[in-house]
């Protein structure tokens, strides 16, 4: 990328920093592990999950729910024997969108077993200070569509 600017006086430094960093320091480049798509960044659990929620919403669905998969996890963890943390924090937000999904249901009526869809956010205990958002990757066809709305919305939630 090659960026031109004719910036003088005090502030100009500080606003051609400002232009070259990133919204949402640390974001790392998508990665795929397992059938899944993420993106990891340095930005706080709660600064993820906040910026998930509005993204969702900016694009007009609504969060049908959130499942809280880490805290449950450790809940139960001394009552089915186990002593190994997994997540700091977990959650996963379900959303369904109402034109899209009847797009890729009336192409083929089988798409009905992806929806609702979901954007995971978690932090690990081996990574700290590092989050991480994602969603599982689609086959080929109609549901890539679902595919690039759900990289849309989690790029939203880091600022990218």
């Amino acid at each position: 990328m090659k960026l031109a600017c004719n910036l003088k006086g005090p502030g100009a430094v500080a606003i051609g920093l400002a232009i070259l960093m990133p919204l949402g320091t640390g974001v790392a480049a998508q990665d795929q592990l397992n059938g899944m798509v993420y993106y990891t960044t340095d930005q706080s659990f709660d600064d993820v999950t906040f910026g998930l929620e509005n993204a969702i919403i900016e694009e007009g669905l609504v969060i049908d729910h959130v499942s809280h998969t880490g805290e449950m996890l450790e809940r139960t963890r001394a009552d089915v024997g186990s002593e190994v943390v997994i997540f700091e924090a977990a959650d996963i937000f379900s959303f369904c969108s109402a034109q899209l999904s009847r797009e890729v249901m009336e192409a083929d009526w089988t798409n009905v077993v992806f929806c609702p869809y979901h954007i995971f956010v978690l932090t690990r205990p081996e990574t700290p200070g590092e989050t991480l958002i994602g969603y599982r990757s689609f086959p080929e066809g109609e549901m890539k569509k679902v595919e690039a709305m759900l990289d849309r919305i989690s790029r939203a939630a880091l600022g990218m």
